[in-house]
């Protein structure tokens, strides 16, 4: 089991494997309703829980504020204390920094929790949340006790920077900053984002860290998920294809430990510094193949098979 991690210079510890709620009450991109139920949220919820997971990430957006309502409930019911992430949505139209206590106020009450421990801008937008005035507003909730930090969501490197130095000027530090990290994306480590993570002392939150479910093994050209998912960039046909050299690497990998295709693709970014991943679970298997990421440790040569089995993709997006 890894040591605990803390969200930047936060008062925040978790685990360092989060869990991501996007597909907790989705149906129009994940399809909750029709390919799973609430009765599997529940099952993948327990077995985080059980795994000794603590950390939970969702969005108002999410489900249109369904995964905050399902979330909450679990959580209230948790027999013991749990760390919630939620995120702000700069709209277009919707009011600029002045609209966020409203928005946090909400979401509060769709989780039924007096305080959430870490709200995320959910992605930068200069025009309708410049980033000075965005970051004062935030500052205004920490110290009205309202969320217990402050962090980003799919922010540059420079935007990154001038929120950390925002926020600097009333004391606070910028947690988190939470970008799409894989094997099969990994932008953040040219673009400058992990750099600017590590340099701030700010932790890089990886979602999408198994690609949507491709690097789960499951899918390939002939077999790819239904919905939405199947019209994304990922899921096109020569992408499934040039894929497979990197999972057939995982799935030697897996074999040799005894785990998932999943848990390595996951271990990969575990052996990262300032790095937590936070990928989804549907269902009771799909969260303990995530959670056996905690026990694999790969040593230097395998990670150096893995990164050029996937330098390919170390590119900015």
């Amino acid at each position: 089991m890894h040591a605990r991690a803390r969200l930047g210079h936060s008062s925040i510890e978790v685990v360092p494997l989060g869990v991501g709620c996007w597909a907790w009450g989705d149906q129009r991109f994940w399809r909750f309703g029709q390919d799973y139920g609430p009765q599997d949220v529940v099952g993948a919820f327990e077995a985080c829980v059980e795994a000794g997971l603590d950390f939970y990430d969702t969005a108002e957006v999410y489900g249109s504020g369904k995964s905050e309502q399902m979330l909450g409930a679990l959580v209230r019911r948790s027999p013991r204390p749990l760390v919630v992430a939620t995120k702000y949505a700069p709209l277009t139209g919707r009011g600029g920094p002045a609209a966020i206590r409203s928005a946090l106020a909400k979401s509060l009450k769709r989780l039924g929790l007096p305080r959430v421990d870490l709200y995320q801008i959910h992605w930068a937008d200069r025009d309708e949340a410049p980033i000075a005035p965005t970051m004062d507003a935030l500052a205004e909730c920490v110290r009205g006790g309202e969320i217990g930090a402050v962090g980003v969501s799919n922010f540059s490197a420079a935007e990154m920077r001038a929120a950390h130095a925002a926020l600097d000027r009333h004391g606070i530090p910028l947690a988190s900053n939470q970008v799409r990290y894989s094997l099969l994306d990994r932008s953040p480590e040219v673009d400058g984002v992990l750099d600017a993570c590590r340099e701030l002392g700010v932790t890089l939150l990886a979602y999408s860290p198994l690609e949507q479910g491709l690097l789960t093994g499951k899918y390939t050209a002939a077999t790819i998920p239904a919905g939405p998912r199947a019209k994304m960039e990922w899921f096109a046909a020569k992408n499934v294809a040039a894929a497979q050299s990197v999972i057939a690497i995982l799935r030697a990998l897996a074999q040799a430990h005894g785990a998932t295709i999943a848990a390595v693709a996951i271990a990969w970014l575990l052996a990262k510094s300032q790095v937590v991943p936070i990928p989804g679970a549907k269902t009771r298997e799909q969260a303990e193949q995530n959670a056996r990421a905690l026990d694999i440790v790969l040593d230097e040569a395998e990670i150096a098979q893995l990164d050029a089995a996937s330098a390919a993709w170390r590119v900015a997006r």
